[in-house]
């Protein structure tokens, strides 16, 4: 459902006709890319995550705004000199249930200055990070935790926090 609404919207934007035999033309269009899709077993829970929009925008803006607060530690780390960089490789437990969880946590680990998932081996990261900083703030399981809540799945004893 969700695949044929924005390839509807894709279409309208990029078409821009409103003509009866060109609308019909779209429909159809539309229509049958939607059944190959299907055909072809491409939508999946995985491949179209829609189940993590409703939670996603927050997550987002706070992801925002940890890259801002990363990007300062980072400048404030070079600024003051070579000993205030001190990388380090550590491993990393995900909780996540799903590929996309995982994937999501990993990229936003690398998005975040400072911290780049080196390598991906079932629920274990191997990180590499650039100040104290930001391996304590991965080591906390913030993240870890709302990429969890983000796919819908809260650990026992997790529920509620900040």
């Amino acid at each position: 459902m969700t695949l044929a609404v924005g390839l509807t919207a894709l279409w309208f934007l990029l078409s821009g006709y409103f003509v009866p035999l060109i609308l019909a033309l779209g429909a159809g269009s539309i229509l049958v890319c939607v059944w190959l899709a299907h055909r072809m077993d491409v939508i999946d829970h995985e491949s179209h995550p829609v189940h993590m929009a409703p939670k996603g925008t927050r997550y987002y803006v706070w992801l925002m705004w940890e890259i801002v607060k990363a990007n300062i530690d980072v400048t404030l780390a070079i600024l003051r000199g070579p000993r205030a960089l001190q990388p380090k490789v550590f491993k990393l437990k995900a909780s996540q249930v799903s590929d996309v969880g995982r994937v999501t946590y990993a990229n936003s680990i690398t998005l975040t200055p400072g911290t780049v998932t080196i390598f991906v081996e079932d629920d274990e990261f191997t990180v590499h990070s650039l100040t104290p900083t930001a391996k304590e703030g991965l080591e906390t399981g913030d993240m870890d935790r709302r990429v969890a809540e983000l796919e819908g799945y809260v650990r026992p004893g997790t529920e509620g926090g900040g």
